[in-house]
């Protein structure tokens, strides 16, 4: 029960972080694609977009039980 439990939380959270991430990647495009655009913060975006990635990645290689071959 208490394991089911703590799937669930990681599923939303990874949910969470894959729907932010899909959300900046739209912010991103959004901005490249208006004439006077700050670069700064399109910078900023990617930045964050790339950590929410690894971080989605990190979690991911933590939940999958390593695979002795």
């Amino acid at each position: 029960m208490v394991a089911k439990r703590m799937n669930d939380t990681f599923q939303e959270e990874l949910d969470a972080m894959k729907a932010e991430h899909r959300r900046l990647d739209e912010e991103i495009l959004a901005l490249s694609e208006e004439p006077l655009t700050d670069q700064l913060e399109i910078a900023r975006l990617k930045r964050r977009k790339l950590m929410l990635k690894d971080t989605i990645q990190q979690m991911l290689d933590h939940h999958t039980p390593d695979i002795i071959a």
